[in-house]
């Protein structure tokens, strides 16, 4: 099939079906890593930087820095075209109605009972993170207890530790005020240094 028709349907997909917001489309993400060669997914962790560390939604910069790695410029248009139109359709089709049904009870269960999916999806991309990020687990190999201690990330470890260390003593000598391009760049830097 045409690499740009897939791009397509599996970032519609994903539009249409990960509700909640960026973080809520990782899942779907890692799917895609498992299904197609585009992107491994131990370079997951290298997707989600990119997303967040650059303007705008993380769901658009995922789907447009997937989209880039599969296919180049016209990849990353056409996943994230794919990702946007669902909400883009379902806006122009419920904005009028909704705003009659706004106070209907079933509506407003509807969307409490959105809720718990929303926390259950940006949930699984973080346990799906840490792994990825703090253990090396192959393709297909599933992490055990007895296995994990050998897979340990050791110097993702202690960077972390030590990140977190420095982050509390920033936050007491109120430099929490710093720029995010600050921060984005001694991460940018850690990870240079480390070779991560």
């Amino acid at each position: 099939m045409n690499i740009y028709f897939i791009l397509f349907f599996e970032f519609f997909k994903t539009g249409l079906f990960a509700v909640g917001g960026g973080l809520a489309t990782l899942p779907f993400l890692y799917d895609m890593a498992d299904k197609y060669s585009w992107f491994p997914v131990e370079k997951m962790s290298d997707l989600v930087a990119v997303a967040e560390s650059t303007p705008g939604p993380i769901g658009v910069n995922a789907a447009t820095y997937a989209g880039y790695v599969a296919a180049g410029v016209p990849g990353s248009i056409i996943a994230t075209f794919g990702l946007v139109l669902p909400s883009f359709i379902i806006i122009l089709i419920i904005a009028k109605a909704l705003t009659g049904f706004k106070d209907n009870p079933y509506v407003i269960s509807l969307f409490n009972g959105l809720r718990p999916v929303v926390v259950a999806l940006i949930s699984v991309a973080l346990i799906q993170m840490l792994s990825t990020a703090l253990f090396s687990v192959g393709a297909g190999q599933t992490l055990t207890a007895a296995a994990a201690l050998d897979m340990i990330k050791i110097k993702v470890v202690v960077l972390m530790a030590a990140i977190f260390v420095l982050n509390r003593i920033v936050m007491k000598r109120r430099a929490a005020d710093w720029h995010p391009i600050v921060y984005i760049g001694i991460a940018a830097a850690a990870g240079i240094l480390f070779k991560m």
